[in-house]
């Protein structure tokens, strides 16, 4: 018996050094798209705080023209999702309310109202990401009358 043993075929592959370099184009590449994606991130969060705002603003207007003040800081934003039972009661509270549900920062955590505000009628503001006063970048307090929060 006479066999030809078949030629080995050579394998082609990577070398260790072409899968280094294509991980590092790639970390480049992350490092490039990473900080373009988050500036993104932020914006939503920002224009979900001014949409936020902008549906609470209405609801405290259309609150003040049926019972002729806003809501008090004890009374909350809850008075416009359910009928207040602390003083001052209101006269004229839609039945169905005036927001369906309260809505949540982007944090997940309810938005602040005081009423009166240190300088207007009211303040509705958001304490950002760490929930704690005063902050930078994403823990930066945003009230609704800050300009940024404006959408301007």
């Amino acid at each position: 018996m006479n066999r030809n043993p078949t030629p080995l075929r050579l394998q082609g592959g990577f070398s260790l050094i072409e899968i280094m370099v294509v991980v590092i184009i790639i970390g480049l590449l992350a490092s490039i798209v990473a900080p373009a994606v988050l500036d993104r991130a932020d914006e939503a969060r920002l224009k979900k705080v001014q949409a936020d705002f902008n549906a609470i603003q209405t609801a405290l207007k259309l609150y003040r023209i049926d019972n002729y003040v806003y809501p008090s800081t004890e009374q909350g934003l809850e008075a416009l999702v359910n009928r207040p039972t602390i003083p001052p009661e209101p006269r004229n509270w839609r039945q169905a309310g005036y927001l369906e549900n309260l809505p949540t920062d982007p944090w997940g955590t309810p938005y602040q109202y005081m009423s009166p505000g240190e300088s207007r009628e009211y303040d509705i503001y958001t304490l950002g990401a760490d929930g704690v006063s005063g902050g930078d970048g994403q823990n930066a307090d945003i009230s609704v009358w800050d300009e940024s929060s404006q959408g301007n």
